[in-house]
């Protein structure tokens, strides 16, 4: 049975890295020693090791082990033997293109489906829907598919903002960006709000957080749910 955390971001704030979710952790990890980070994605450029010794300075406050997939010979068996597993946040298409490049991204679908617990906050996240079409992130190197993991059935939005009537920026809102993806996809899209994840057990899917969530869907007017809504209607 799937145990998923969807986290929009991993700081919200004036709060430490993962500190508002810690609580969630402890329950999302309670039966957990050790959990498996893949920091693929690199936020700022940072090493591994580095993006690493950060998540492991979180974990150690409800007092999990953390091991980065880099320090491993065989990543592939590191997936596949994992207690649990976090990807965390940078870049969505740095991320993507490792994955694929060390030949995960069936592995690491294989393991969430199969049970392993996983947390996985913006980019981490932005893969555990269908595609990564709907990223806030530069395509900075190019991954060989944009095809993800596909463990909800609809992309997501991470870091989603509204549009801002007092702004003088002139780009395109995340509304309108997500509109032109519908122009050419045809998969529902859920705009996360900083602070709200969606939690997955099994089928369900549920919105959880202080905060609403947008909802795109092809041809419909966007629309609103509340926190805890079940979004397992979604296919």
């Amino acid at each position: 049975m799937k145990q998923i955390l969807i986290a929009s971001t991993s700081t919200v704030h004036n709060s430490g890295y993962l500190e508002y979710l810690l609580e969630a952790l402890k329950i999302h990890f309670k039966n957990i020693d050790t959990v498996l980070f893949i920091p693929y994605a690199r936020p700022g450029g940072i090493s591994h090791q580095d993006y690493t010794e950060i998540v492991q300075t979180a974990f150690s406050k409800i007092n999990k082990v953390v091991k980065g997939l880099h320090e491993f010979d065989d990543p592939k068996d590191a997936i596949e033997s994992a207690q649990a597993i976090f990807t965390g946040g940078g870049n969505t298409f740095v991320l993507v293109n490792q994955l694929y490049k060390n030949d995960l991204i069936s592995k690491l679908k294989t393991s969430i489906e199969s049970g392993t617990p996983y947390l996985g906050t913006s980019a981490g996240s932005n893969i555990c829907g269908l595609s990564i079409g709907t990223s806030n992130d530069m395509p900075i190197v190019y991954p060989p598919s944009f095809n993800a993991l596909g463990v909800v059935p609809f992309n997501i939005n991470p870091h989603y903002l509204d549009p801002d009537s007092e702004s003088t920026h002139m780009g395109e809102t995340r509304e309108t960006r997500i509109k032109e993806f519908h122009k050419f996809n045809s998969q529902p899209v859920i705009g996360l709000r900083e602070g709200s994840c969606l939690k997955v057990k099994g089928s369900k899917i549920v919105l959880i957080g202080s905060l609403k969530a947008r909802i795109f869907e092809k041809n419909k007017q966007p629309y609103e749910i509340e926190t805890g809504a079940d979004l397992s209607y979604l296919n």
